[in-house]
């Protein structure tokens, strides 16, 4: 039952990642496009993540709650190490959350409609920027256990410069899906053209923030490039993911947006799953070598037979559910469309 609960952590993570970061990245495309498309793509965007931005924080909560019960030394040590960018990270979900709330569901438009605009758009930066941080500093061996002082013990370990590349990466993956995801609620061709240019430029910010990565990674003496290319698997992923996207472009003449979401997202799953399994099973790596493992640092045997249990169970009533949030969304937006016209 032990990798029952795991893959049900991994699975919401890397669900995490998609769908959340789509979300986020609706604030990231629309703060970066041109400032004559902005109003433009704030509608398409609303119509893009309006099926998911209200549970796609589920994701986060079902992977907080396994740490919490599943596996307490792993989650105790997070929350100690990790309480800066954790806490950053919750305060841009929440303004983030409630800015997009008000400037849509506002019943008086008025000045107040820029703020709140100005807050989704900078908590949209914000949280996927924390979200990588605290990813990095958990396999860069950057945490310090043994530190004596406030900035070594509680600082240094997510602040530093390989921390803040994989933020800014984090950042360009959330903007890239967010355009992808965005080109099937284009209304007409000419707002899925709008889409895809942006998702082509935010592929070419992927790839220089990813460079920037690797070079860091590099200069700090973190294995990243090991733990990617240096077994089989990781090859395979990353093999695949780049003939994707090679795929992806070709399907960009042909605006197929269904395969174009099924494409993105793919990628964004194999490089979390290269840049995952070569240390997996061990989740945090410290500075001074020890490791925190989901194997050998689990709960006791009975409650990670119950959590097991109540995930399997619990998904019996939580996938169908999403699935018809999504598909009421859909026909309520074809809908208006045929209003519209």
């Amino acid at each position: 039952m032990l990798y029952v609960v795991i893959a049900f952590l991994w699975a919401s993570i890397c669900l995490y990642l998609l769908l959340g970061g789509a979300d986020f990245g609706a604030g990231i495309v629309e703060l970066l496009c041109k400032k004559k498309d902005r109003e433009l793509v704030r509608k398409i965007m609303y119509r893009a993540i309006g099926p998911v931005w209200e549970a796609n924080h589920m994701w986060l909560i079902i992977a907080i709650v396994i740490l919490f019960v599943g596996f307490p030394e792993i989650y105790s040590n997070m929350s100690i190490y990790m309480h800066i960018p954790l806490l950053c990270m919750l305060l841009g979900i929440i303004a983030r959350g409630t800015a997009f709330a008000f400037r849509n569901y506002d019943a008086i438009t008025d000045d107040m409609q820029k703020i709140y605009n100005r807050i989704f758009t900078l908590s949209s930066f914000i949280t996927p920027f924390f979200l990588g941080i605290i990813a990095a500093s958990t396999v860069s061996g950057s945490i310090d256990r043994q530190a004596t002082d406030f900035v070594s013990a509680y600082i240094s370990g997510w602040l530093n410069p390989f921390g803040i590349s994989v933020g800014f990466f984090t950042i360009s993956i959330c903007g890239y899906l967010a355009s992808i995801f965005a080109v099937g609620a284009g209304k007409n061709s000419e707002e899925k053209k709008l889409m895809i240019r942006l998702a082509k430029i935010f592929i070419l910010i992927v790839v220089f923030f990813g460079a920037i990565v690797f070079t860091v990674a590099y200069q700090a003496e973190i294995p990243l490039m090991r733990w990617i290319f240096g077994d089989i698997w990781g090859q395979i992923a990353i093999s695949i993911a780049s003939i994707s996207l090679i795929v992806l472009f070709f399907i960009f003449k042909y605006e197929k947006a269904g395969l174009m979401r099924l494409l993105g997202g793919f990628q964004v799953v194999m490089i979390l799953f290269a840049a995952t399994y070569k240390h997996y099973p061990d989740l945090i790596l410290f500075k001074d070598g020890g490791t925190l493992s989901l194997i050998a640092h689990q709960g006791a045997p009975a409650t990670i037979n119950a959590l097991a249990w109540a995930l399997l169970l619990g998904s019996i009533f939580i996938l169908p559910t999403l699935f018809y949030l999504m598909y009421t969304f859909t026909r309520i937006n074809k809908k208006e469309e045929m209003v519209e016209q």
